[in-house]
């Protein structure tokens, strides 16, 4: 099978959880046996913050653990005319879909993108053709995800079953597939070699304010009155989070190419999840990628509240549940005296991840969806 993926970046992470997971899946793709591709358009958002940021080497960075994979970078219009039935055929897009089995496109792809390749399907193309939805805006953002022309796709994939709720009210009906996202553990891993853990380590992103007050209930607060360091790594940190970070004695570290994740992982006793607003509020049952990837690499978390509506993980046993900064500090000061607990929290989690929410089974999942949406 032949399987392209249009994607904001292959190549960048920053602020971009979905190459983390889509890289994991086209290396569990590629491991079948099957063909991939991955196109990203020039001068996407992700890349080009990372190169004002870190330069080409932070670039080569963010890649350079997945030799196999390679981005195909696509020029400013490309696919745009396809958009057009009566416009003459777009070449290159035609040359990037032939011979396609299945071809997903991310939420995040240009509009005239995203329809010039609905187009293509409907003009007579040969392949399953999937809109890939990894964010909230289909409820932050309604109106900018309705105009999303989806007529030539065949399904949608939703990364939560909240979010399919929202995509079978615009009148998807079983065409809408949850497709959870997971941890690449052939990255996503504990370390091979115990060395010394110390105090707490966050990673992630400040974002627009969706978790400003939680982080500093959730997370600095607890740390500090625990008397645990706490490492805090992301961007988009404006400068009155960073004063928040230094009034709470957090060591700010700035951007972290994904792939690193497990070796900072190694050096922590625990770590903290805290979701966004919007995971909470309006889709709740949807954990980020960084839950998964966290309980992979063998260390034990404490979450901020969340409903886990789809019974991803056992709370209690793959992680603590925080239901407020109380309780936080109080799992954190635990965590940091009981070594059997965190040993059998990372146990836990660790077999939960491997049972049931790796990339391979992704894959898995996505081929058996494109089976079925083609009979």
């Amino acid at each position: 099978m032949r399987v392209v993926a249009f994607t904001q970046s292959l190549r960048s992470c920053w602020n971009h959880g979905n190459a983390h997971f889509l890289r994991g899946v086209l290396r569990e793709l590629q491991a079948l046996g099957h063909t991939v591709a991955a196109h990203e358009p020039e001068g996407s958002w992700s890349v080009e913050n990372l190169l004002r940021d870190h330069g080409a080497a932070g670039l080569a960075a963010s890649l350079a653990p997945y030799p196999e994979l390679t981005a195909l970078i696509d020029p400013p219009g490309f696919g745009q005319e396809h958009a057009d039935s009566d416009a003459d055929s777009d070449a290159a897009l035609d040359a990037a879909l032939d011979g396609a089995d299945l071809v997903l496109v991310h939420e995040w792809n240009a509009p005239a993108l995203v329809a010039g390749l609905g187009a293509a399907r409907r003009k007579g193309g040969r392949f399953t053709l999937l809109f890939h939805d990894t964010h909230h805006r289909a409820v932050s953002e309604p109106a900018a995800m309705r105009a999303y022309d989806l007529s030539g796709y065949d399904g949608v994939l939703a990364f939560g079953e909240t979010l399919a709720e929202v995509y079978r009210g615009w009148g998807w009906g079983n065409r809408v597939v949850v497709w959870h996202e997971a941890a690449d553990t052939r990255l996503f891993r504990p370390p091979a070699v115990e060395g010394p853990r110390e105090g707490l380590v966050w990673i992630g992103n400040w974002g627009d304010g969706e978790r400003s007050a939680e982080l500093e209930h959730f997370l600095f607060g607890p740390a500090a009155r625990a008397g645990l360091p706490l490492d805090v790594w992301g961007v988009r940190y404006p400068d009155e989070a960073l004063a928040t970070l230094r009034r709470s004695g957090a060591r700010y570290r700035g951007w972290l190419p994904n792939a690193r994740a497990p070796e900072i992982f190694a050096r922590h006793l625990a770590t903290v999840h805290v979701p966004r607003r919007f995971y909470v509020e309006s889709l709740p049952g949807i954990p980020t990628i960084r839950v998964f990837e966290a309980l992979a690499c063998g260390i034990p978390l404490v979450s901020a509240p969340w409903r886990d509506s789809e019974a991803l993980f056992t709370p209690g046993s793959d992680f603590l549940v925080a239901p407020d900064g109380a309780a936080m500090e109080r799992h954190l000061r635990d965590l940091a005296n009981d070594p059997g607990l965190r040993a059998g929290l990372a146990a836990h989690g660790l077999r939960t991840i491997r049972a049931r929410h790796t990339c391979a089974h992704r894959a898995a999942e996505l081929l058996a969806v494109a089976e079925r949406l083609r009979r």
